[in-house]
């Protein structure tokens, strides 16, 4: 299957190949033979890049999946999230040229916001990537009444973002959403408590992966009365 948003780039591509391998056999040109042969190579990479194969999302409440295809490269603390309204976890995943580049909703909710920044393009894997870069942040709610933050954003090479969501859409798991050109980045943010199932060089694959489990309520009291036992105590 091939991600709606690459027809048009594939269909140029082998239009240009036909011109240059139907103008090479016409008048025996080699230059146009080579031509036709390097945009016949392009056209198979255009295919290759904007591939969008079918994925099954299996997930127990809390679980969150992975949005994109990559590797993760960093796992870091966030002091304050706006959305989050306090401290959070930022796990961010690099994809390559090789990797699928569609985007997928981590798990079941509603979309708070849809906020478009235009910004650099450092290479995609540099830290300063994530609030620098040209990007499109998602807020979100779950459907148990938690929220996350995740962002699509531009590498070095990837000059545009595509986004299908608006705010108040009911999305699930798993859904496509929009895609990223050519090398790029996405981050997920969670409240800090949350359970990074994931390490710093894992390959994920978006809608299968399992990233994290956020924490149930009940966890969250058991933890909060558990710190207030400890602080009585000492």
């Amino acid at each position: 299957m091939i991600a709606r948003d690459g027809w048009s780039m594939i269909a140029i591509s082998l239009v240009m190949t036909l011109l240059f391998l139907f103008g090479a056999l016409k008048w025996d040109k080699l230059w146009l033979m080579i031509l036709a042969a390097l945009w016949a190579a392009l056209t198979v990479f255009v295919i290759f890049f904007f591939r969008d194969p079918e994925r099954t999302a299996n997930i127990s409440p809390g679980e969150l999946l992975s949005p994109a295809d990559g590797t993760i490269i960093a796992i870091k603390p966030v002091e304050f999230n706006e959305h989050l309204n306090g401290p959070a976890t930022r796990v961010s995943i690099f994809l390559s040229v090789f990797n699928v580049h569609v985007n997928r909703i981590p798990t079941d909710g509603t979309i708070d916001y849809v906020k478009y920044n235009r910004g650099k393009f450092l290479a995609a894997f540099n830290e300063k990537a994530s609030l620098e870069n040209e990007q499109t942040e998602i807020g979100m709610t779950t459907t148990d009444g938690h929220r996350l933050v995740f962002k699509q954003i531009a590498g070095l090479i990837a000059r545009r973002i595509v986004c299908r969501l608006e705010k108040g859409d009911e999305v699930h798991g798993g859904e496509r959403f929009g895609l990223i050109r050519f090398g790029s980045r996405v981050d997920v943010i969670v409240p800090a408590e949350t359970d990074i199932r994931v390490a710093i060089g894992d390959h994920v694959k978006g809608g299968e992966t399992i990233l994290a489990k956020l924490m149930a309520v009940s966890e969250k009291i058991s933890n909060k009365n558990t710190t207030g036992q400890n602080n009585v105590e000492l």
